[in-house]
């Protein structure tokens, strides 16, 4: 698990990093409050929160006791948020009284802004506070709190709509409402929120189709997983800017698209995995040079590995498992420099050479219940005649021979010297604690 620094003292506060620099270096701001906040644990959380809210002083304090303004205002939308809270199981909204919010009230993190030089809610952090009420809903609450730059709320039982002014918070980077009660169709309120850095949407019961203008959100994290989309992955997926994309769990149908190639400078982390996906791996994959995760597992995908794979320099969790794909599986992939897990099992490969089988032998490459003569814990010979039988072929099998990093020259047209004969010895095959997998976990 990854552990950072608290951001807001070691980079510029968000209000000081947005108004000086708008379109430079915020990107690496917020994906550390990502890592932070998200990926660190709750009590780390707090003590960080804790640690910031005493070093915000009382900036432009006002006659009437709050630290400024802007607190005053906050403090009516968050006592009237208050009242709708019937469940509080840790007494959160205990620690809500009195007129300074910043040290007192737990989960509201405070800052300066430096336009107005004015104590402000930068955010709110409600991660598995579990409150519950009737009709809880978040409108009033993020419109009430126009200064925020992050909102995250997992593990609640918020429901209803989402704002509709979202546009018109001038700091708004981060929306995580995982793990509640929201349902229906895709919030098209969230493409108001241009500025929007981080998108955590998993672990609800919407349902239909995901806009395609979602993939245009210029977002380093994308969460949608776990909830009930169901149709062809949009054509323009590859414009995603995110560096974390997991669609999984969902039921997605048809292809990957052809435009996965396109986020070749961005993508580290996408999961496609338990979804309705078919159809063969378009050879574009090969041009996400800055991959370490893709994973696919549990779909009806079939035909081989696309030799374009061998370019995926930077893999370390390659995840094919559960799907329809068959043939020789490529010793270029089996060779890649930084590849620590390799998941087949449950396909109907039907080849691996020396460089493969050194992997299997480490424990990195897994190949149960294929069709592979000689090796151990494989289908029934049975059951891989019948699929041979009615296997289906691939709609452009010459492009699943091209090498893009190799200037478009097909497999066959490369010089042994061209493929590392033997890989660096990683250590035993053991899926890493990461942002994409850690998000298949509602908390």
């Amino acid at each position: 698990m990854h552990r950072c620094p608290n951001p807001f003292t070691t980079f510029k506060t968000p209000w000081s990093l947005s108004l000086s620099n708008p379109m430079g270096g915020i990107n690496t701001f917020f994906l550390f409050i990502f890592l932070t906040l998200f990926l660190v644990g709750n009590g780390e959380q707090d003590a960080q929160i804790k640690a910031l809210q005493t070093t915000v002083g009382s900036s432009l304090a006002t006659a009437d006791g709050f630290q400024s303004v802007l607190i005053r205002r906050a403090y009516k939308t968050i006592q009237a948020f208050k009242k709708k809270i019937t469940y509080d199981p840790k007494n959160i909204t205990k620690t809500w009284r009195g007129k300074n919010i910043c040290r007192d009230y737990k989960g509201f993190l405070c800052d300066v802004r430096p336009d107005v030089n004015q104590t402000a809610i930068a955010g709110v952090k409600f991660n598995n506070y579990n409150f519950n009420g009737p009709n809880l809903t978040l409108t009033e609450l993020i419109t009430g709190l126009p200064d925020i730059v992050f909102f995250h709320a997992n593990s609640n039982n918020f429901t209803g709509s989402i704002p509709t002014n979202l546009n018109k918070l001038k700091y708004f980077f981060e929306l995580d409402l995982s793990n509640n009660n929201f349902s229906g169709r895709f919030p098209t309120e969230v493409l108001r929120a241009n500025k929007l850095l981080f998108l955590d949407l998993r672990f609800n019961t919407f349902v239909g189709t995901v806009p395609s203008q979602v993939f245009g959100l210029k977002v380093d994290l994308l969460f949608i997983n776990n909830n009930n989309f169901i149709q062809r992955l949009p054509a323009n997926l590859g414009n995603t800017t995110a560096l974390y994309l997991t669609l999984a769990n969902n039921k997605f149908i048809g292809g990957i698209p052809p435009s996965i190639g396109q986020a070749s400078n961005t993508l580290l982390e996408v999961l496609f995995l338990n979804n309705r996906l078919n159809g063969c791996l378009p050879y574009e994959i090969g041009f996400l040079k800055k991959a370490t995760v893709f994973d696919v597992g549990f779909n009806r995908l079939h035909g081989p590995i696309p030799r374009s794979f061998q370019c995926l320099r930077k893999m370390e969790l390659l995840n094919l498992a559960h799907n329809r794909f068959s043939g020789v599986v490529p010793e270029a992939v089996c060779s890649l420099p930084n590849l620590s897990n390799f998941t087949l099992s449950y396909n109907f490969f039907t080849q691996v050479g020396p460089q493969c089988r050194k992997l299997i032998k480490k424990g990195i490459l897994n190949v149960d219940r294929n069709c592979i003569s000689g090796l151990p814990y494989q289908r029934r010979r049975a059951v891989c005649s019948r699929f041979f039988a009615t296997s289906q072929s691939c709609p452009n099998a010459r492009s699943l021979t091209l090498v893009p990093c190799r200037q478009g020259l097909s497999d066959g047209e490369l010089a042994s010297s061209d493929i590392e004969s033997t890989a660096p010895s990683p250590a035993p095959a053991q899926a890493p604690r990461r942002g994409s997998y850690g998000a298949l976990s509602p908390h």
